[in-house]
């Protein structure tokens, strides 16, 4: 069974339906989140029997939003490597640095997590066109999920976008169409076309099933640590799905009485200095971030002038007593390299930023040596040449 009770908004916690189309509470201006009946969950369903499933998302579908076993489209997403990092690990004084390599999934990137469940569920509620604002990795997520699932994808990005998630978008049979600007005006133009011609729009926390795909990089995590937590996690944090998804996951995994600790990682959102809305937001105690005007930096997928989930990022990161951090281009580009050269991660530069800001937060005695910490490669580092 599926224990999916319906939807709620996050901020006024109204309760919505899920067997309709949902996007947002437009009331509140702010995403709704799935809510499941946990403690009926907690009494039926086995953590150790969904770790002897095939491997995959899909093995934790009870507390994923698609009923219908063949609504779940999948490519093979999720249960990525967990890897430990000894060589870095020893160059940045550290005993234990781990890395989730998400350029393992379909795609190539951690976007095959959100769309695939985004995806999945639009087929069950029978929607047919999808339309999606992007910097690179969603859309080309999208273009090959809507391709298996038979439903028509329209991706919106801009014209500096890599080359590479361009031709995967179009070899998936997706409509592309170029915007002169950013995400944001990406985002726009999205929202416009999903009015006028009735596309159905997938962006970021302005559907609500994204997350949800996203916030099993939190299960994968507690179960490699056998249902113990790492200390630290740093997260690339451009739309925020997998940072505040994450955070999700601790919270239900604690209500199913599935966890050996009561401790939570810190969580650290990491930014580019030329696009930095949630440190600058956090920095200053705000509960919300302005926008990021003349965004610019080479990891596309941070450049992201403003998040529609900002609060909800932020309250993640103050709830877990974590903070957040920005590191120059520069910094990306030299950890990218460090990273190949070390331990062999082509990483995407969203993904070099994680290992940047850990090299300044453990120069600066802000990580203890003996903490178990976690940082992300996003994507493969092939989409960006």
């Amino acid at each position: 069974m599926n224990y999916l009770l319906g939807l709620k908004c996050s901020r006024c916690g109204k309760s919505f339906a899920s067997q309709v189309v949902q996007t947002w509470c437009h009331e509140c201006e702010t995403p709704f989140v799935a809510d499941y009946d946990l403690d009926l969950a907690g009494r039926y369903l086995d953590r150790d029997e969904i770790r002897s499933r095939p491997k995959g998302m899909w093995r934790w579908a009870e507390l994923l939003p698609v009923f219908a076993a063949e609504n779940r489209i999948t490519l093979g997403e999720g249960d990525t490597p967990l890897l430990l990092q000894p060589r870095l690990a020893a160059t940045l004084g550290l005993n234990r640095v781990y890395v989730k390599d998400e350029s393992l999934n379909p795609t190539a990137s951690f976007k095959a997590r959100g769309l695939a469940t985004a995806v999945s569920k639009a087929l069950e509620l029978g929607i047919q066109r999808l339309i999606i604002p992007t910097a690179g990795n969603a859309g080309g997520a999208l273009a090959f999920y809507a391709a298996r699932a038979g439903l028509t994808a329209l991706i919106i990005m801009p014209s500096d976008t890599p080359k590479a998630n361009i031709i995967e978008c179009q070899t998936a049979g997706a409509e592309v169409r170029f915007v002169q600007g950013l995400i944001s005006d990406a985002g726009r133009l999205a929202g416009d076309l999903s009015k006028s011609e009735g596309w159905f729009d997938v962006s970021t926390f302005k559907e609500p099933y994204r997350l949800e795909g996203k916030k099993i990089l939190g299960y994968e995590i507690a179960e490699a640590f056998n249902w113990d937590l790492p200390e630290v996690i740093l997260y690339p944090t451009g739309g925020g799905t997998g940072l505040v998804g994450m955070w999700k996951a601790f919270d239900e995994l604690d209500r199913l009485g599935w966890l050996k600790t009561s401790r939570r990682p810190r969580l650290i959102s990491v930014q580019a200095t030329g696009c930095a809305p949630v440190v600058k937001a956090f920095e200053a105690g705000a509960d919300h971030c302005e926008f990021w005007f003349d965004a610019k930096t080479i990891a596309s997928g941070l450049r992201v002038p403003k998040s529609f989930a900002d609060r909800m990022i932020l309250a993640s990161l103050r709830e877990s007593h974590g903070s957040s951090i920005a590191v120059s281009d520069q910094e990306i580009q030299q950890a990218q390299v460090e990273w190949g050269r070390l331990e062999g991660v082509f990483s995407s530069p969203e993904g070099a930023a994680t290992l940047a800001a850990l090299r300044k937060l453990a120069r600066d005695g802000l990580i203890n040596r003996d903490e178990r910490v976690v940082i992300f490669n996003t994507a493969s580092g092939l989409k960006y040449i």
